[in-house]
This record gives C-alpha cells, structure tokens and sequence, in this order.
C-alpha cells in the first residue's frame, strides 16, 4: 500500500502555506493506513470520505485540492482491499488517475499507485489484458525516471500484479519467470506476494508438488488484505493431486480468513467457495 503520509515527507509548515495537504489532514490518513493493517477497511474508508466531504463542504474554492485528491484515493485503496464492488473502484480510480495526469501538485506523485490499484481492480473484474497493459505502463515509467529508493517497492508490487494478470491469462511460464527472477531481491513484506504468484503460476502449469514446495517458504504471515490467497492456490494444487481432506481443510481455513477481514463481494471469497463446492459436490 502506497502511503501518501511518507510519499510527501518533504510537506511542511511552508508547503502547507502554499496550498499543500496541511499536516493535520496528513495525519488522518495516516490513521485510515493503520485502520487498514488493522483489517478495519470500512472505518478507514470511512475517515477518508468523511475528509472529502469536509473539505468540499467548505462553500468556496479549496486551496488544497491535494488533499481532497489523497483522500478520495485512500478512501477508493480501502474500497478494493476490503473487495467492495459497489460503487465501483474502477470508476473511482479512473477518476483520480484523470486528474492527476492533469496536475502538477502533490497528488501527482501517487499518479502510478493510483495506475496500478486499477490494474489490481481490473483483475477483479476479469480483464486481465488491461491489467497487464496497465502494469506494464508503472514498470515503464518507473524504468524512464530512473532508480530511486523508494520505487523499489513499488516496482515489485507492479511485478506481483502482472505476474497475477498473465496468469488470469494462462501464460503461466511468464508468471514463474517474474516470480523466481524478483524472489532473491524481494524485500520482506513482498516475499509472500511473489510466492502466491510463484505457487499459482506452477500449479497452472500442472507442477503441483512444485507448488506445495514452494509455498511452503511464504515468508511473513498475511496481512488482512492478502487473507486466503496463498492458501487457495496451496488448495487448488492439493485439489489437483487428489488430496482432498487437506484441499477442504486449506481452502476452509482460507474462507475463514476472508470471512474474518473482507467484503462478502471480494472476488477471492467467491474463488474459494467455487473451489470447495468442485472438492465437495453437493
């Protein structure tokens, strides 16, 4: 998740004079990131939207455009991790991405953040080839700027969200070479996103066991937004090699984990429930 609180550390009392997110509005959407961590996706929204609406509220032109752009984009993050399809986070990134391009404030330095959330919502929505291309215009444009410290992360993210885009799409050996080539370099939090996509790709490709394994090393437990995705990939490969106790048992654990944490309408509680109805039949 891209902070906006530590994307402008350079805002201060100066900036905020120019028209910059004051830091106190800064400081709330840093609270609505931990609510997020925290598994608390609705309370985060929430905080969010209600600093939009405050400040649209103000019945004249508002000096901080910033900050009504960084909490709509915080407000619509929640949104897609917590998997609420309506109304739609496509529509809401789509629109943030629109003004960013058009701006040179604050705002414009989460222009590929906001690029590849709506990659990820793509996905949700099955349109893997747009995804695919979106994911590919971050990767780009972060190559074009040059190394930077703080685009490590993102890039990486960018990779784990194509490597899930060609395997929406069946180009499972694409995915495997993503996933093995950024594993050795992945900085810890991202070492179990790489893996999902390693055990997804590999178990596509019909490698099971291979898929097991290398799920085994998935690195630090699951934020609230990653709740059940490795696991569904580790049921499906059990599935596939005709283990069928332990398939119901890791994709019931899986369920559980997204009933805990996500919206009824995320598109991987649906995934998980289409996978155990296929290793129980009714």
């Amino acid at each position: 998740m891209a902070n906006p609180k530590r994307m402008v550390q350079a805002t201060s009392w100066v900036a905020w004079v120019g028209g910059a997110p004051a830091p106190w509005h800064l400081a709330t959407l840093d609270e609505a990131y931990a609510l997020m961590e925290e598994g608390r996706f609705e309370d985060a929204e929430r905080r969010a939207r209600a600093l939009v609406t405050a400040r649209r509220g103000r019945g004249r032109q508002d000096r901080r455009p910033s900050t009504v752009w960084f909490a709509a984009f915080v407000a619509a993050l929640a949104a897609r991790l917590h998997g609420r399809q309506e109304p739609s986070p496509l529509t809401e990134f789509e629109t943030l991405i629109a003004e960013a391009e058009k701006s040179y404030d604050l705002h414009h330095i989460l222009l590929l953040p906001a690029r590849l959330n709506r990659a990820h919502v793509l996905i949700d929505v099955e349109r893997p080839a747009e995804a695919e291309t979106e994911a590919q215009f971050v990767l780009s444009a972060l190559a074009r700027r040059g190394p930077r410290a703080d685009d490590k992360k993102l890039e990486t993210s960018a990779l784990v969200c194509l490597g899930h885009a060609l395997c929406a799409q069946g180009r499972y050996e694409e995915a495997e070479a993503i996933a093995r080539g950024n594993l050795p370099r992945a900085e810890a939090d991202l070492v179990r996103p790489l893996r999902v996509v390693l055990t997804r790709s590999l178990s596509g490709l019909g490698r099971h066991e291979e898929a097991l394994a290398e799920a085994s090393d998935a690195g630090r437990e699951a934020p609230p937004h990653a709740v059940g995705h490795l696991e569904l990939h580790r049921a499906a490969a059990l599935h596939a090699l005709g283990r069928r106790d332990e398939a119901r048992a890791e994709a019931g654990r899986a369920l559980a984990g997204c009933e805990r944490y996500l919206h009824p309408a995320h598109p991987r509680t649906a995934a998980i429930r289409t996978l155990l109805a296929r290793i129980t039949p009714s």
